[in-house]
């Protein structure tokens, strides 16, 4: 198992955490995603290691960006 920790930009509430969890668990791999609404804090767990590239266009797909 892997595990990654992203901080995504501009999640306020609920719904936005559930479609910022909906688009990451379409990547390939991708087990369980674990949002932290406060920090904007993303853990992903996956059977393999997800590219940067791959979280940040489903991020991007969900209507947030990546920090950093």
């Amino acid at each position: 198992m892997s595990e990654s920790v992203h901080t995504v930009t501009g999640m306020t509430c609920g719904h936005c955490a559930s479609s910022v969890t909906e688009e990451l668990t379409r990547i390939d791999g991708v087990q369980n995603v674990a949002v932290d609404l406060p920090t904007g804090k993303v853990t992903i767990t996956s059977t393999t290691p997800v590219s940067l590239d791959d979280v940040r266009t489903a991020v991007a797909e969900a209507g947030y960006e990546l920090a950093g």
